[in-house]
């Protein structure tokens, strides 16, 4: 008689059930204790899932119920001793307090912070509220010479970081505040904080901020508010990024070409695609040729007298996080949006590397320039050799890389070129 597979016929005379026996051959027992030791693994998995959880919760109660301490501006990552305050250096918002910029990007001027909205700006209670800094070059009037002669206008750089960044760490990575004291430029941060992304990304994937909600709006409700507090041109606003900071620079000038004379995108994303995590890392990596020209054709039928708005791309060539094909792909969107083409480009230039080994060894790049009626309106910087850093930046920081060309001062020619009329 062939064997079964399992008895269930013979009874054990202790329990009321049949008792199962197995055969001489194994390989269904195995299979069974081997579903038995995948069970208590999941088991236990779960078990560390569902502790983890009550931590988080406990966690999440705990800063419900505690009171909101007063932080301190942040102190300078690159060194432990105090920082320096020189004379006549910067004074928080609220308090009054000195706050001193990075070692590195110490300057005669005023670093100011605070937050928007607040109460001052009309909000009952706000459900969020964005930090941001303010850079006040020395020349800037003082309220008192303000009020006694008034005061010339002055331009506006708004620069937005990338991730795990913060606002003090891109002001002294880019080291743009030293080039505005020179230059006589406002520079304004916003920061992206931890309790809308743990890494403090800016969600520049989210249909809402593609289209001009979510974190566009806040940044410019801050815009708004140094406008009606200090003595900005209005026609000299500039805005760029890094990384997520830039293509939420690229996806604010589109949104306010009225408001934006010009734009620096710094290693970021095509516009008008990704929608969630996943599809906006596959954006990173492989650019959106299916939504780039249609994602422009939205823009300008939201807007049909949509200005000019002149653009500058940096881009490394070794960029593994967000690579060179968004750039090419940025570039398209620039001229459908300018209505140019790329037989645009008028000029290329093209400078040769340092020498290897030296203290600051320079990387070659080439430089496109797309101009329309004799005014340059696209700019193609590509930088070879370059990861995901802004190029000639502070290298002890994370994402900079020291070795030039210098971005900011690139950034800052293109700016100083362009107003809007």
């Amino acid at each position: 008689m062939a064997h079964e597979r399992y008895t269930a016929s013979r009874w054990n005379p202790h329990c009321r059930k049949p008792q199962q026996t197995y055969p001489s051959d194994t390989a269904p027992y195995a299979e069974f204790a081997m579903l038995k030791h995948l069970q208590r693994i999941w088991l236990r998995e779960l078990a560390q899932v569902r502790k983890a959880q009550q931590r988080e919760a406990g966690k999440l109660l705990k800063q419900v119920l505690t009171p909101p301490k007063v932080k301190r501006a942040p102190q300078p990552k690159a060194s432990k001793r105090p920082s320096i305050v020189a004379p006549g250096m910067p004074h928080t918002a609220k308090t009054g307090k000195r706050t001193p910029l990075p070692r590195k990007q110490l300057a005669p001027g005023r670093w100011l912070s605070s937050y928007y909205p607040t109460l001052a700006d009309g909000a009952a209670l706000a459900a969020r509220r964005m930090r941001y800094y303010l850079y006040l070059p020395s020349a800037f009037p003082t309220r008192s010479a303000l009020a006694a002669h008034g005061a010339q206008r002055w331009p506006m750089i708004v620069m937005l970081h990338g991730c795990e960044q913060t606002a003090t760490d891109f002001a002294q990575g880019t080291r743009m505040n030293a080039l505005a004291e020179q230059s006589g430029h406002v520079v304004l941060y916003p920061e992206q904080s931890l309790s809308a992304h743990p890494t403090r990304c800016w969600k520049w994937y989210d249909k809402a901020t593609q289209s001009g909600g979510g974190d566009i709006s806040l940044i410019v409700g801050i815009i708004e508010k140094v406008l009606a507090k200090y003595p900005i041109d209005k026609t000299r606003i500039y805005i760029c990024g890094m990384s997520a900071g830039a293509a939420m620079a690229y996806i604010l000038a589109l949104n306010h070409p009225q408001l934006i004379a010009a734009v620096g995108v710094h290693s970021g994303p095509v516009f008008g695609a990704g929608y969630n995590p996943i599809a906006a890392y596959g954006v990173m990596q492989h650019g959106a040729a299916a939504r780039a020209d249609s994602a422009i054709a939205e823009i300008l039928q939201k807007w049909p007298a949509f200005p000019t708005m002149p653009t500058m791309l940096i881009q490394g060539e070794n960029d593994r996080v967000v690579r060179p094909v968004n750039q090419t792909q940025l570039a398209q969107q620039t001229c459908l949006l300018n209505n140019m083409t790329m037989a645009n480009a008028a000029s290329v230039v093209s400078k040769a590397g340092g020498r290897p080994g030296s203290r600051n060894p320079a990387r070659a790049y080439t430089i496109r320039n797309f101009l329309v009626r004799r005014k340059l309106l696209l700019s193609v910087v590509r930088i070879a050799g370059l990861e995901h850093a802004w190029s000639g930046g502070d290298g002890k920081l994370a994402f900079n890389s020291s070795a030039n060309p210098d971005a900011s001062r690139l950034l800052m020619r293109f700016f100083e070129r362009h107003q809007r009329l």
